[in-house]
């Protein structure tokens, strides 16, 4: 089987999905080559397991169509059977290859199906996902294929090093500094709870009102920016919960990263981990935007050693029933296997 990726993000959790699958496929055996942006800090991650090609692709520029003419060529000389595409951009610029099973991963949910002209079938990553490309007009295949993690306890981080006391209570919360994290709502709740400290590993457009907020919340002590982490798991590790407070989460990698790594987990009752997390069995869930119910649920976990092995012993048993590598690789292998059998 050969695969040919074609990815244009930047850095977050479907970029560490994206390393993850194709690491996975390559230690079945898959033969891949991919097309990434330049200047990725995983790129390194990739290059044990598929031949990397780099490109920016926009719109109105010439060199799209420079890029389009390299990648006919790559298409020639490689013949994948299998043509996939990750998110949008990716997906606007899926060549017309008809020898190829040309596949779209969708990481959110579309506005219009407008990017989707030269693709096959449509990976959703939860059932509700599916239901509304349905809506939106989809009659093509759509397959619902969620994610894994690799996450697994590391050595964790020097608390030290992140000046924390080492008999503070630390949550962890990671990814895009964007809105729609909700990372502004857990800022304030940390700071209804006593001697917690909060550690936000991750970056983007927000973290200059991130900042901001902290400060003017009297928090600076207690909260910690570590910036971008290509491999965020020691301080995971070092952590003694994780939360993910989106408003919207369709179901990033974030969901299992807790889990994979030991943790318990606090989540919001976005779309994503409303479908994956029981409460009280595998996680505690709160509504999206209460701050107070956040705080109380940091405020239990921080109070209940017993509560937070539980949480973490369910964790780890629904990813281990539901959400393995090997039954998502496998779902993968399966669609790539049936889309080729039907050329």
């Amino acid at each position: 089987m050969k695969v040919m990726h074609i990815h244009f993000g930047t850095e977050g959790g479907a970029e560490r999905f994206f390393v993850n699958l194709v690491n996975a496929l390559h230690e079945r055996g898959v033969e891949q080559r991919a097309l990434i942006r330049p200047g990725r800090s995983w790129r390194r991650d990739l290059e044990n397991s598929a031949t990397i090609y780099e490109g920016v692709f926009r719109r109105i520029s010439l060199s799209r169509f420079l890029l389009k003419w390299r990648m006919n060529r790559v298409l020639r000389e490689f013949e994948p059977d299998v043509i996939m595409a990750w998110q949008l951009r990716a997906s606007r610029f899926m060549p017309a290859h008809a020898k190829a099973f040309r596949i779209s991963r969708l990481g959110d949910y579309p506005e219009h199906l407008g990017y989707y002209t030269n693709v096959e079938t449509l990976v959703c990553i939860t059932p509700d996902m599916a239901a509304k490309v349905r809506e939106l007009g989809w009659k093509r295949d759509i397959e619902v294929i969620a994610n894994f993690t690799r996450a697994k306890p590391a050595p964790p981080v020097a608390r030290a090093d992140l000046q924390t006391p080492a008999d503070a209570f630390v949550v962890v919360g990671m990814g895009r500094f964007v809105k729609r994290k909700g990372f502004a709502g857990l800022i304030r709740a940390v700071r209804e709870v006593d001697n917690t400290y909060l550690w936000l590993v991750g970056d983007g457009p927000e973290r200059e009102q991130l900042e901001q907020l902290t400060d003017e919340l009297g928090l600076r002590d207690r909260v910690r920016f570590t910036g971008w982490q290509t491999n965020a798991y020691g301080f995971l590790s070092a952590g003694d919960a994780f939360v993910i407070n989106s408003s919207h989460e369709p179901l990033g990698n974030v969901c299992f990263e807790g889990w994979g790594a030991g943790k318990p987990t606090i989540a919001s009752r976005a779309e994503g981990p409303s479908w994956v997390m029981t409460h009280e069995s595998d996680a505690l869930m709160v509504d999206c935007g209460d701050d107070v119910g956040l705080a109380e649920a940091i405020r239990r976990l921080r109070d209940d050693p017993a509560l937070r092995e539980r949480l973490s012993a369910g964790g780890r048993e629904t990813l281990r029933t539901r959400f393995s590598e090997k039954a998502i690789t496998d779902a993968y292998l399966d669609l790539f296997d049936r889309g080729v059998a039907k050329r």
